[in-house]
């Protein structure tokens, strides 16, 4: 009687060393690029910190015995009327905002829940404004604020930006995630739309409008050259632009003066980031933000 051949048994061959060089090799790179491009970002900031507190000749010469000064301060504070500028950089931010949760909100609910005719169509041109820079329609929108009478004015800086592709997008996907039973139910409560809109759709998307709330913040608080344009006077002009006047006398360049008022306009994104920050990266992973 013959036997059936015993299964010829193979060595399971382990995985090669190089492979573990490999990944270990390409972590490294990835950490060092990370490093790199952290200290790129940063280098700026740091170096205005340096020459806030310095003379301008430590400043340049990054003399470390150099002993810390706030003169600085002291003299940039005194040479621009920085309050009013961050009472216009905060009105102008604060009621951007506003606008861009007003509309964004109402747009976003109705490509989410509704159905009309052209839907698609219209959502689809909604989303190539995201491809067309704000500069190129600065002399349009200088046209349109003249026509309305709104130089020079912090409703004039704020109005073409009320409006927000971005915003319309990012609503409607996070509505579109939330169950129509909640919806249901609140429409068997009575709710209309808006009830509805208001008790559910809003509050569940929290997260959302708070990632899109620190994006916009952080974008029309650094916003230069659309105010730059529209501003005549220094009763409306914001941080930026009182900024740039301020780093260009006519006697010269102080660089130390010039990091301080710097400082003193980064400041509050700046130490809001630092509070904040848990708060800030939890909302921008629940958003969706990558």
């Amino acid at each position: 009687m013959m036997t059936k051949p015993a299964a010829i048994l193979q060595p399971v061959e382990s995985a090669p060393a190089s492979t573990e060089s490999g990944q270990r090799l390409a972590w490294l790179l990835d950490t060092g690029c990370a490093w790199l491009l952290a200290a790129a970002w940063v280098a700026p900031l740091l170096f205005a910190l340096w020459a806030a507190f310095h003379d301008s000749h430590a400043a340049l010469s990054f003399d470390w015995r150099a002993p810390l000064v706030l003169d600085n301060f002291r003299y940039a504070w005194a040479a621009a009327p920085w309050l009013n500028y961050f009472f216009n950089t905060f009105c102008l931010a604060t009621l951007i905002l506003v606008g861009q949760f007003a509309l964004c909100t109402l747009a976003g609910f109705a490509f989410a829940r509704f159905e009309f005719v052209g839907k698609q169509v219209v959502f689809m041109l909604v989303l190539l404004q995201l491809f067309v820079l704000p500069e190129i329609l600065i002399v349009e929108n200088y046209a349109m604020v003249g026509r309305l009478g709104l130089l020079d004015s912090t409703l004039g800086m704020a109005l073409p930006y009320m409006a927000s592709a971005f915003g319309i997008f990012l609503l409607r996907q996070s509505f579109m995630q939330i169950p129509r039973e909640l919806e249901e139910a609140a429409r068997i409560e009575g709710c209309g739309w808006f009830g509805v809109l208001r008790r559910v759709y809003v509050p569940a998307a929290r997260p959302t409008y708070l990632a899109y709330a620190l994006v916009s913040v952080a974008t029309h608080w650094n916003n230069f050259l659309w105010p730059l344009i529209v501003t005549n006077s220094p009763s409306t002009r914001p941080l930026t632009v009182g900024l740039s006047l301020f780093a260009a006398p006519e006697s010269g360049v102080n660089i130390a003066v010039i990091s301080a008022a710097t400082l003193m306009t980064v400041a509050p994104l700046l130490l809001a980031f630092l509070v904040f920050q848990r708060q800030f990266v939890q909302a921008f992973l629940r958003a969706g933000i990558r």
